[in-house]
C-alpha cells in the first residue's frame, strides 16, 4: 500500500464516460467513450484501503486478491497486475464489463464513501495486458493421454476447458451454435460486450491446444452415451436455457416471444449470421415483461432497432437509492441503478403485474376469459397477433404476496411482447434419454461437491448444475470442476485451483 491516506485524498469515484445517447443508439458499438488506461486510473486505484480483513474478497467466488492488484494498478505495474489477476480469473475482460461487482458492495470504503473501483481495475488490467502484448498462450509442458469433452462454451465451459488443457489433457469443446461463447456470444448485446473480446480468447485457447467444434448439438448430432464412450471424461456445461413462461390468457397470440429468442437474433444480424427467429422491434410498440439485466438489454436493443416506444414492466417496486436497514453492509444491497439502456429512452413501470394479452377486436372475440385472473378456460386464435397487454398495479405486503390494486387495470398497446422473467432449468431432455443422470428438485443436474454426477466420469458445472447465476460463479465453477476432473483422470491430488465446492452458495445475492 503506497499511500495509506489515499482514500482520504481522493473521495470521488470516477466512472468511464459514455458516448452521447443520440450517437450510440445509431450503432452497436460499446456505449463508453473511454476505455483502458485513463489519467485518473492511478489515483482511483489508490483509494483502496488495503484492509486488514478485505471484505471485498468475501463477495467474489473467484478468490480474486483484490487489494494486491489494486495496488499494482496504482503503481502501473501491468505485467505483475495481469499475473496476479489471471491466477484467479480466466476472463477478466468479461467480468470487468458485465459482472454486477459483488466485491464492490462489500468494500469497506463503501460504508461511508463510494466503494473502490474494483471492476474497472480488472478491465483496465486486462486491456493493458492485451495492449502491451503481455497475454500469451500457456500450452502445457507435457501432454497426458487423457481426453475430455466439454459440452457448452459459456464461461463455465470455457474456463473448465482452459484449465484442463493447461494441465495437459486433450480437451474438445462442443457448441451447438455457429460460434464459441454461449450466451456471451449471442445473449449479451454487442454494446455491452464486443465479440472481439471473445474471439481473441478463443485464439489463445486454440494456441494452447483446446479444440473447438461448433454447430454440433450433443444429443442429436452425437448422442450423449456415444460421447461418453469416446472420452475419458465429459463435462456438462450446457447452461440453464429453459425460459420461465407466463401462463396468461392470450399467450398463444403471435408477437409474444422470449427475450432469449429476440436478443441473439440482433447480434447475429450484426455479424451477418442468419437469424433463427427473425424477430425485430422496428416500428413496433414493445413491452418487455421483466426489469432485470436481460430486460434492460431488450430495451437497448429495441431502441437501436427503431422501436416506436418501449415499456419495461417490473412487478417489484423501484429499488431504494440508499442501502436499506434490512440489507446492511457487507451484504448485497438491492439499490436502484440506472443502466445505460435506461438512459437511452423507454419507460419503466414498477409494481405492475400482467393480467392477459390482448388481440384485435376480431381476434379478441375468439378469446374467452372466465375472469381476469384465469389461466384456464380460454381459447385463443393461434393466428391472431397481439395488440396489447392488460396490466394492473400491485402492492407488496410485508410478509404476503402481491395484491392487485382495484381500479388500476389498463391496456398498454403492444405489437411485440418480450418475456424476460428468468429461466427454470437446463434442457436435459436428450441427456436423460441417452445418459441418464440424477436431477435435483429444481431440475438442474445433480452433482456432489466435486461436481461429479450420478454417471461415472460425467461432471456438471455452471448454470446446468447451479441454476441461473452470475458470470463470476460460472467461471469459478468451471475452474473448480476442472480441478475435480483432473483428480478423477490422474487419480492423484491436483495442482489446479478449486475456489469453491459445488454446494457453495453466495454470501450476497443480487436480484
Amino acid at each position: 500500500m503506497g499511500d495509506p491516506r489515499g482514500f482520504l485524498k481522493v473521495r470521488t469515484r470516477r466512472e468511464l464516460a459514455e458516448r452521447p445517447v443520440e450517437e450510440r443508439i445509431k450503432d452497436w458499438l460499446d456505449v463508453h467513450a473511454e476505455s483502458g488506461l485513463q489519467p485518473w486510473t492511478k489515483e482511483q486505484a489508490a483509494r483502496c484501503m488495503d484492509c486488514g480483513t478485505p471484505f471485498c474478497m468475501t463477495g467474489c467466488p473467484l478468490g480474486n486478491i483484490i487489494p494486491e492488484f489494486n495496488d499494482l494498478v496504482r503503481q502501473e505495474k501491468w505485467e505483475d497486475a495481469y499475473n496476479r489477476l489471471s491466477m484467479t480469473n480466466n476472463f477478466p475482460e468479461v467480468t470487468g464489463r458485465i459482472c454486477p461487482a459483488l466485491c464492490e458492495k462489500a468494500c469497506v470504503l463503501g460504508i461511508h464513501q463510494p466503494p473502490t473501483m474494483i471492476k474497472l481495475d480488472e478491465q483496465t488490467i486486462i486491456d493493458q495486458a492485451w495492449e502491451l502484448d503481455i497475454v500469451k498462450p500457456m500450452p502445457p509442458q507435457r501432454l497426458s493421454d487423457q481426453t475430455v469433452a466439454v459440452v457448452g462454451s459459456g464461461p463455465a465451459g470455457l474456463s473448465c476447458a482452459q484449465q484442463l488443457t493447461r494441465a495437459g489433457h486433450t480437451v474438445v469443446v462442443y457448441e451447438r451454435d455457429d460460434a464459441i461463447g454461449g450466451l456471451m456470444r449471442y445473449g449479451i448485446p454487442n454494446f455491452k460486450l464486443d465479440k472481439h473480446l471473445l474471439d481473441r480468447r478463443v485464439e489463445q485457447m486454440e494456441a494452447e491446444g483446446t479444440v473447438f467444434r461448433t454447430g454440433v448439438e450433443i444429443g442429436k448430432d452425437i448422442t450423449w452415451d456415444d460421447l461418453r464412450s469416446r472420452y475419458d471424461a465429459v463435462v456438462v456445461a450446457i447452461g440453464s436455457r429453459v425460459p420461465r413462461d407466463m401462463k396468461l390468457p392470450g399467450r398463444q397470440l403471435d408477437g409474444i416471444h422470449f427475450a432469449m429468442d429476440f436478443l441473439p437474433d440482433a447480434t447475429r444480424r450484426i455479424y451477418g449470421v442468419k437469424p433463427v427467429h427473425d424477430i425485430t422491434a422496428k416500428d413496433k410498440h414493445v413491452i418487455v415483461i421483466g426489469g432485470g439485466d436481460t430486460g434492460s438489454d431488450c430495451l437497448g436493443t429495441s431502441i437501436r432497432q427503431g422501436a416506436k416506444d418501449v415499456t419495461v414492466l417490473q412487478i417489484m417496486p423501484k429499488e431504494p437509492s440508499e442501502r436499506p436497514d434490512n440489507q446492511p453492509w457487507p451484504t448485497f444491497a438491492r439499490l436502484y441503478q440506472k443502466t445505460s439502456s435506461m438512459e437511452e429512452g423507454g419507460t419503466y413501470m414498477y409494481s405492475t403485474d400482467s393480467i392477459n394479452f390482448v388481440g384485435s377486436d376480431e381476434e379478441q372475440s375468439r378469446i374467452h376469459i372466465e375472469n381476469s385472473t384465469a389461466t384456464e378456460g380460454f381459447v385463443a386464435d393461434e393466428h391472431g397477433h397481439v395488440t396489447g397487454l392488460k396490466v394492473v398495479d400491485v402492492a407488496l405486503g410485508e410478509n404476503g404476496p402481491f395484491t392487485r390494486q382495484p381500479g388500476t387495470e389498463r391496456v398498454l398497446p403492444a405489437d411485440l411482447v418480450l418475456i424476460s422473467v428468468g429461466f427454470l432449468r437446463p434442457d436435459t431432455t436428450t441427456l436423460l434419454d441417452q445418459l441418464p443422470v440424477d436431477l435435483d428438485k429444481r431440475g438442474n443436474v445433480a452433482r456432489n461437491d466435486k461436481f461429479a454426477t450420478s454417471q461415472d466420469g460425467v461432471f456438471a458445472c455452471g448454470d446446468a448444475g447451479r441454476g441461473q447465476s452470475l458470470v463470476v460463479w460460472a467461471i469459478s465453477e468451471g475452474r473448480s470442476c476442472a480441478a475435480a476432473v483432473d483428480e478423477y483422470l490422474t487419480g492423484a491430488a491436483t495442482e489446479l485451483p478449486a475456489p469453491i465446492v459445488a454446494s457453495q452458495r453466495p454470501m450476497m445475492l443480487p436480484r
